[in-house]
């Protein structure tokens, strides 16, 4: 896009959504280079088109409608989005944890990052549905010190998200009551609540969140009108969401009044 030329709203959205029809997807620092508009300029025409069902926006950008709601990344590809607000969110997240507590940590990019903010805690008990995560908390320090947690792997399925989900999965977290669950979602609005990409990761969720007595949602502001494939429950139900910085200021009144407590933190 020349510089000389910054296009009007609707000639900008609608190049948009060709480069969305064409490609498949597209990611917003892409569109920030190729409009030459800003970060805020290009989340709010995603926001505008998604409202209009022309595509869905998923993390850091936005898909063919088509392609989206049961679209599920790999955890290796995932890993890097929004990083630096990931890390922000897992450290704000890892202080309403106490030593000796009961925690739950649901599959997640966002989640496992979490982990390695609360390695340092003394005497925890994990239970996770996410492999890495439990390798991550048994794993002894740099100095070779075991680790003083104690982790509870639930079993089950594999997801292509390296969640652990399904009926074996879901009959352990039940039988068991932790402090405080945190856990990601696939994307979340005031409409849908939380979604996930495939039923039975949904159901392992809400199994969790029925065993916890605090609810945890950890979600960069990509994640924010992103949609899955199904709810697994509403915003209502969650005590503390934590997200970043990049959460405009009317989403962040939306979430506001949902939730029992919203948590901005900042990135830079």
């Amino acid at each position: 896009m020349s510089d000389t030329h910054q296009p009007l709203a609707g000639e900008r959205r609608a190049l948009i959504l060709d480069l969305v029809r064409t490609r498949g997807g597209v990611r917003v620092n892409e569109l920030v280079r190729e409009l030459g508009v800003s970060d805020m300029t290009v989340r709010r025409d995603l926001d505008a088109l998604a409202r209009k069902d022309l595509l869905h926006k998923v993390h850091g950008g936005a898909v063919r409608i088509e392609d989206t709601v049961i679209r599920e990344p790999g955890f290796e590809a995932k890993s890097s989005w929004q990083l630096p607000a990931k890390e922000a969110i897992a450290r704000s997240a890892a202080e309403l944890v106490q030593p000796g507590s009961a925690v739950g940590l649901a599959a997640g990019t966002t989640t496992y990052e979490v982990a390695r903010c609360l390695r340092p805690i003394s005497a925890l008990t994990v239970v996770t549905n996410a492999l890495r995560i439990a390798d991550l908390m048994e794993d002894p320090g740099a100095d070779g010190t075991p680790s003083s947690a104690t982790v509870i792997r639930t079993g089950g399925v594999r997801t292509p998200s390296d969640a652990m989900v399904g009926p074996v999965a879901d009959q352990a977290i039940r039988s068991l009551h932790v402090n405080v669950l945190i856990l990601g979602c696939h994307g979340l609005s005031a409409d849908g609540g939380l979604m996930a990409p495939n039923l039975a990761e949904a159901e392992t969720n809400r199994t969790f969140i029925h065993s916890a007595r605090r609810v945890v949602v950890v979600a960069d502001h990509t994640k924010w009108n992103s949609v899955g494939l199904v709810s697994f429950a509403p915003l209502g139900q969650v005590d503390v969401l934590i997200t970043d910085e990049g959460l405009p200021e009317e989403d962040r009144a939306a979430a506001a009044a949902l939730v029992g407590e919203l948590v901005v933190v900042p990135t830079a």
